[in-house]
């Protein structure tokens, strides 16, 4: 069986949650006898291997540009397929991308779109970007022969509004253990003594909202921030203005180590999470697997992903309360991150995941496809809106 995977960054992972799953589902699918081969956008200057992991790679070029740099390299990886290998499936990730699918059916590849989240509600867009995420969503459903959800809430958008099944195929997760690691040391952090934000800078991740809520608290315990912005200066200028004002705040930037990220990850005592338009977020698992407590933004994703054991938040003077009564009783947060933990690796196993990405590829290939429907929204205003809103705990 040839698989390939289409629209990421590619692997080895080191940014996003798409590249996370596709080395986790990749290397699994591998190992299990299939030939997987990656598509990665090429940077100058930086290694090109054939092989990872079990995983054949591509590499490819992209415009570094916020609206061309997905749409210019998945043309290139789409072209690359179709002229240059002959595969018996494919994976696009990212609804952006269903312009490209008709290239792949007319040379007979099946292929399964995986949906993302809700992208058209990210503020970085701005009308024309919404507009064509909205138009790409339902390119998605007319073209693909499959779509994949990565949480029931994206799920049930896509029923509710095109009338349209899709496979429901979490992230996973993986035990973290707190064992320490040199570049932890040298950042200065006492184990279980700070709390901790990784995210990249962009409005619909609330990074700001946290860093002014912890600004305005009487928390003792650091600010650790991980993460930056490439094309958001604005934004990320306004999280720098606010972190400058306190010296309790540390902006570490991107952090690349994927050893050291873990370490942060399980050395913290909580992990506060922004995100509100993605479905199953990747960052909040690997805080689950770490038994770090979360204190999330409260919307139906992550209380699907994170249940009653997390705190939740629905502006800057909550998030900040909800620091500082995770101070005050350490024992009880420390307890809420052990069941988090067991929760991620019950419910998220990438063993499972991959499982459920080669039986769908075999569906694909034995000629299974719902391509075809009308791609038509038949939803109301309310359901458009989607998961925007904070829900009741």
């Amino acid at each position: 069986m040839r698989v390939a995977m289409i629209g990421t960054r590619g692997v080895p992972a080191a940014y996003g949650g798409f590249e996370t799953a596709v080395d986790e589902i990749g290397r699994r699918m591998a190992a299990a006898g299939a030939e997987v081969t990656v598509y990665c956008r090429s940077k100058k200057g930086a290694p090109r291997p054939a092989e990872y992991a079990g995983m054949k790679l591509v590499h490819l070029p992209a415009l570094r540009s916020k609206t061309l740099e997905t749409l210019s390299h998945t043309g290139l990886s789409v072209l690359h397929a179709v002229l240059r290998r002959r595969y018996d499936a494919a994976f696009v990730f990212n609804a952006a991308n269903s312009p490209f699918l008709p290239a792949l059916r007319i040379a007979r590849v099946p292929v399964a779109v995986h949906v993302d989240g809700l992208e058209w509600k990210r503020g970085k867009w701005g009308r024309v970007g919404r507009k064509y995420y909205r138009v790409a969503e339902s390119l998605s459903v007319r073209w693909a022969d499959a779509l994949i959800a990565d949480a029931q809430g994206i799920a049930n958008y896509y029923e509710r509004e095109f009338g349209v099944e899709t496979r429901l195929l979490t992230y996973g997760s993986k035990r973290i253990d707190a064992v320490g690691n040199p570049g932890l040391d040298g950042l200065g952090l006492t184990p279980g003594a700070y709390h901790l934000v990784v995210a990249r800078f962009e409005p619909e991740n609330h990074v700001d909202v946290i860093v002014d809520g912890y600004r305005r608290s009487g928390a003792r315990m650091p600010l650790v921030v991980v993460g930056s912005a490439p094309y958001a200066a604005a934004y990320s200028q306004r999280i720098t203005e606010l972190a400058e004002s306190d010296d309790r705040i540390r902006l570490l930037g991107g952090v690349w180590d994927q050893d050291l990220l873990d370490q942060l990850y399980a050395n913290a005592l909580t992990y506060v999470h922004g995100h509100s338009v993605g479905g199953t977020n990747p960052s909040l698992l690997r805080a689950m697997g770490a038994a770090t407590a979360v204190i999330a933004y409260d919307i139906d994703f992550n209380r699907e992903v994170a249940g009653p054991d997390a705190r939740y938040f629905a502006d800057s003077v909550e998030a900040g309360q909800r620091v500082e009564e995770a101070e005050r009783v350490v024992e009880i947060t420390k307890s809420a991150g052990s069941r988090l933990q067991a929760r991620a690796l019950e419910r998220y196993n990438w063993g499972r995941v991959a499982a459920g990405y080669t039986e769908l590829a075999v569906h694909l290939i034995s000629g299974h496809s719902s391509a075809g429907a009308q791609g038509r929204r038949r939803g109301s205003e309310a359901i458009r809106e989607g998961n925007s809103r904070p829900v009741e705990a």
